[in-house]
């Protein structure tokens, strides 16, 4: 399938965007590996337990009533196990050392979980014969709210002067 280099050159380029990514894995709901950029894991093993551990997150946010499940999190002593929903059908398991800015690795995750999920929806649709015009990946930011603000300033806001620090006059 053609889908795997596809998915495979974006788990390369994830690697390149978090600094302290140790590896990344592609599998189906059902732990088939679809790629993988594991330098020195069990690759099989580990997509097997990402079903497993999808399944067990899955119920439990069906119990909590708390919506679609989208990612989970994690941290053992030497580092973070990342899992990002990709679409009904796959998911993305990330690896990363201990020191990895988790902010980062959360908004490329999920940015590289809907590119995979674009990618598998592609391949799948392309499977069973539907004719889709193609949609763009979601490969950009979304855009900035005030297009005119330059990025990374603050808005400005003028706070209200409060009337406590104000002394009466004496003559009042």
């Amino acid at each position: 399938m053609a889908v795997e280099a596809d998915v495979l050159s974006e788990l390369r380029r994830l690697r390149t965007r978090i600094p302290l990514l140790a590896g990344s894995l592609a599998a189906s709901a059902d732990g088939l590996v679809l790629a993988q950029d594991l330098p020195d894991a069990e690759t099989e093993g580990l997509a097997a337990l990402t079903a497993a551990a999808l399944g067990v997150a899955h119920r439990m946010v069906d119990t909590a009533r708390r919506g679609e499940f989208c990612e989970l999190l994690v941290r053992g002593t030497d580092g973070y196990v990342a899992t990002y929903a990709a679409g009904p059908s796959a998911v993305l398991t990330l690896l990363a050392d201990d020191r990895a800015n988790v902010g980062r690795l959360h908004l490329e995750g999920r940015r590289s979980g809907a590119r995979i999920a674009a990618l598998v929806a592609a391949e799948a649709d392309s499977d069973a014969g539907v004719r889709r015009p193609r949609r763009a990946l979601p490969d950009d930011p979304p855009p900035l709210a005030d297009p005119g603000r330059a990025l990374g300033t603050l808005p400005l806001r003028i706070p209200q002067q409060s009337r406590h620090w104000l002394r009466p006059e004496a003559g009042n």
